[in-house]
């Protein structure tokens, strides 16, 4: 019982600790009960396998590399399961996830992808059970996933980026732009970006991805210009690429960013300016202009190709130009 009292403690501290806190706070904890007797209450132990496990997957996939803000989610999502479905994980069934997923949806007015996010984590904790020999079968295999609409994303023309550019009063912002628009990276990834982080001899520089996965990024020619003379101009000492424009200088957050993108968009009458759609235009143009989809992948740091595709949406006057080439 003690083991269950500590496993509980630790999940409830999951999202607030580090594995190497977590683990120092399993040993604490063993070593002050160890002179104690723990019981539990009849009516909770029916969940404590339940709970057990859940806690044992969140603990797999923080050593995979997930981040906080993942495992909160999943252990969020799998938790309402538990408390949907009312059963045992070991004894949870098919039926009863495709009832508990019509109902969270019919529930809540959510979309088919809110669904089928729920559906891929799911899929992804029954299939962990299964490969640990937990349960025979998962039963997500037989729930396939929720059909969604292929809605084309816009993307920013040659027209849009040069009025932003042109509108833009501070050099932070003029950088900010190009950085996002010839990089591809996340917005994430930028804010967290280092003066030390860029070497603009080789015009690239190293990003902290998803999963903690570092990868290189390369920018052009414009904007190492444009960057080089907005680090030039700050008087601040800060390590950060990207800070406030007023003392005290601290670094750049996401919020921030996306908050001044959408106060140019309106300004310029420009719909949906957002730092993601910089992204999204360059794996779009990255596809037009020829560049093969596995050193986009690698460009853009998806760990599966098919995410890859969702963001490189081929302009069809290009599909047209590529059959009369290779087939009309």
């Amino acid at each position: 019982m003690k083991e269950i009292l500590i496993d509980e403690i630790i999940c409830a501290m999951s999202e607030h600790l580090d594995r190497g806190r977590r683990k120092l706070l399993r040993e604490a904890l063993e070593k002050v009960l160890h002179s104690y007797d723990v019981t539990i209450n009849d009516s909770r132990a029916v969940w404590h396998e339940s709970d057990l496990l859940v806690t044992k997957f969140i603990e797999a996939k923080s050593i995979e590399g997930c981040s906080l803000k993942t495992l909160h989610y999943y252990e969020k999502t799998i938790r309402a399961m538990l408390d949907g479905v009312q059963k045992e994980v070991v004894h949870t069934t098919t039926e009863d996830l495709r009832a508990y997923l019509t109902s969270y949806q019919e529930s809540g007015g959510l979309s088919r992808v809110t669904v089928d996010n729920v559906r891929r984590i799911l899929s992804s904790f029954f299939a962990w059970l299964e490969d640990e020999d937990y349960i025979v079968k998962s039963p997500v295999r037989r729930i396939h996933r929720v059909k969604t609409a292929e809605n084309i994303k816009a993307t920013y023309s040659d027209e849009e980026l040069e009025t932003m550019r042109d509108s833009c009063h501070e050099l932070r912002d003029l950088a900010m732009i190009d950085m996002l628009a010839s990089t591809g990276m996340r917005v994430g990834e930028m804010v967290r970006l280092n003066r030390s982080d860029v070497d603009f001899n080789e015009r690239e520089c190293v990003v902290l991805g998803k999963g903690n996965k570092e990868r290189v990024v390369y920018f052009d020619a414009r904007t190492k210009i444009h960057l080089q003379a907005y680090l030039e101009s700050r008087m601040d000492g800060e390590d950060a690429l990207f800070v406030c424009l007023r003392a005290p200088y601290g670094r750049l957050g996401i919020s921030s960013i996306e908050s001044r993108l959408r106060t140019l968009g309106r300004r310029l009458g420009m719909e949906k300016v957002h730092p993601h759609k910089f992204r999204r235009t360059l794996a779009t143009r990255a596809i037009d202009k020829g560049m093969p989809i596995e050193q986009l992948q690698q460009l853009l740091g998806h760990k599966r190709i098919d995410t890859t595709l969702h963001y490189a949406m081929v302009k069809q006057s290009n599909v047209k130009a590529a059959h009369r080439k290779f087939i009309g």
